[in-house]
């Protein structure tokens, strides 16, 4: 998959930007940082830092993921942003399209989750060894095949949003690791940071920046 790499070329998106926090639009199929090997070095990090130099890494997206991203413009913005993720005080909420119709209308995910091992970066529920990962989620609207949910994260894990949808009976469409059959036929994963609150480096005031799902 990685050989097959071809980031999207779309101009960057500028959501908001100050003296402390730049926050940027990501377009799916970029990696946020680089990865292993020179075919894997364009990514998001190094376009803003063409840009802005000065900007530093406060959290990621899966390559895949599209949406809302925040960085840091110095290294004290940066402390309290990353804090502000680890204690859980940001609040995120993401689109996606999803295979079915769930019975209910909503609900809370609370599955934890390893990652596992023979299939990485493939992550897996485990109920022995796994970490505390939360999702709460709500459908937006169903047709008779799919079904377009808002998701909040609670915990932060690596592929929570999907694998957690995944247990559920609805995988995100367009997903390569974990949609299977007519699921995995779309064009990209079907997810998208939708929005992120936080609270202002300097001041503390609480802003919210939110950017629209492409789908």
């Amino acid at each position: 998959m990685d050989s097959n790499y071809t980031p999207p070329q779309d101009p960057l998106v500028v959501l908001h930007e100050d003296a402390e926090i730049l926050l940027v639009d990501k377009p799916a199929g970029l990696l946020s940082v680089p990865g292993k090997g020179p075919h894997l070095a364009d990514c998001l990090m190094t376009r803003i830092q063409a840009i802005f130099p000065q900007a530093l890494l406060v959290h990621r997206l899966d390559r895949d993921t599209s949406g809302v991203m925040i960085f840091a413009m110095t290294p004290y913005a940066q402390r309290h942003l990353g804090l502000q993720f680890e204690k859980r005080m940001t609040r995120k909420t993401y689109v996606a399209r999803v295979w079915g119709v769930p019975t209910e209308k909503s609900g809370e995910i609370d599955l934890p989750l390893i990652v596992d091992w023979p299939n990485r970066p493939l992550q897996k529920v485990c109920h022995e060894t796994g970490k505390s990962a939360q999702t709460e989620w709500k459908v937006i609207k169903s047709d008779h095949k799919t079904s377009r949910v808002r998701l909040f994260p609670r915990t932060g894990r690596s592929h929570q949003l999907r694998v957690h949808m995944l247990a559920l009976g609805h995988p995100i469409l367009g997903d390569p690791f974990y949609a299977t059959g007519p699921a995995r036929d779309y064009p990209r994963l079907m997810l998208h940071s939708e929005e992120l609150r936080f609270k202002h480096p300097q001041g503390g005031r609480s802003m919210k920046i939110r950017a629209k799902a492409p789908f």
